[in-house]
């Protein structure tokens, strides 16, 4: 990850490193506490606020990999044919009768406004600095697009008409067979023999939710949805400027929303000093800004201000829809 400081491990060669026991993971936490309390205690004034915003860092990004590791479980679980449950959850009842009502879409005026964030608390250096952007005026849905609406896209075909998709997605269906969502499961799918679609969980199977939010999906599949709803995706700001009006639903706790915009620095934007200043400027090049937060995110991770990026191609992270429309 951060190749000033030297030689380390191929990334690629990771997943063949044997895993410490769970007593050597208690372990080194233990001395890592240890080891930071012991620094707290004894170090003076200037260096504590040298150091604290290091540590901070730290635990921002920790909380990121708690995300992560959940995200990266569930991909390996799903791996198995047997499809085994990380955790016990409450059984679902399936309610395939049960319809979303249909977004409401809300005008917003656009204009001049402020992005980013103010300085207020911690934020990643990607946040900033704060600046003005001049919005036309648009519509954006006051929901996120659910299961039972992504299903209507495959039930009409949507995996089959490249009309709907951009050029580097519709290549990526061929290549890679995309029928839905990453852990969906059709009826009649071998691994867990069903009359009814299903989906792949950390609970395990179960019966496809139609009123759940759709989640496991790249930005690829994202915009084509889009374009066969006769809309389009929020742009990162647009996204930023309606979250601040109160009046939209679902930004947090169920899956971070691919928007339009490419994962750009800001202008104005300067990385942090020394080691750290390769956290995130040098991943600025092809990847897509998902806003919000998703079910796996830590509680009080995420802001308003706070941009999440990955490859369009991306599916293995809670991520899914939603919509907004040109005025």
């Amino acid at each position: 990850y951060y190749e000033s400081l030297g030689p380390r491990h191929p990334r690629p060669q990771r997943g063949l490193l044997s895993r410490p026991s769970l007593d050597e993971v208690h372990a080194y936490r233990t001395h890592v506490d240890a080891e930071l309390c012991r620094f707290i205690g004894r170090c003076d004034e200037p260096t504590w606020q040298q150091a604290l915003p290091l540590l901070e860092l730290g635990l921002q990004h920790e909380q990121q990999h708690q995300e992560l590791m959940l995200t990266d479980i569930l991909h390996l679980l799903s791996c198995n044919p047997l499809l085994p449950a990380y955790r016990a959850e409450p059984a679902r009842t399936q309610r395939w009768a049960a319809r979303q009502p249909r977004p409401h879409w809300l005008r917003q005026s656009g204009g001049r406004v402020q992005v980013g964030h103010d300085g207020s608390g911690f934020a990643f250096d990607n946040e900033t600095p704060r600046h003005e952007v001049l919005l036309q005026p648009y519509w954006i849905a006051d929901r996120l697009v659910s299961c039972g609406e992504y299903l209507d896209f495959i039930v009409d075909g949507g995996y089959h008409r490249p009309e709907f998709w951009l050029s580097d997605g519709w290549a990526a269906v061929q290549a890679n067979g995309w029928t839905g969502p990453l852990y969906w499961l059709a009826p009649g799918d071998a691994r867990a023999p069903a009359d009814h679609w299903q989906v792949f969980g950390l609970g395990g199977v179960a019966p496809l939710d139609p009123l759940e939010p759709v989640s496991q999906i790249s930005f690829y599949e994202a915009a084509a949805y889009a374009a066969w709803a006769d809309a389009r995706l929020p742009t990162e700001f647009e996204w930023e400027a309606a979250a601040r009006t109160g009046a939209i639903r679902q930004l947090t706790g169920h899956v971070w929303q691919w928007t339009r915009s490419a994962y750009d620095p800001y202008p104005g934007f300067r990385p942090l000093a020394g080691a750290v200043a390769e956290y995130n400027g040098k991943f600025m090049v092809g990847q897509q800004v998902l806003r919000g937060g998703s079910a796996a995110t830590p509680a009080g991770h995420a802001r308003l201000t706070y941009r999440n990026f990955f490859p369009p191609g991306a599916r293995w992270q809670f991520s899914g829809i939603r919509l907004a429309k040109d005025d």
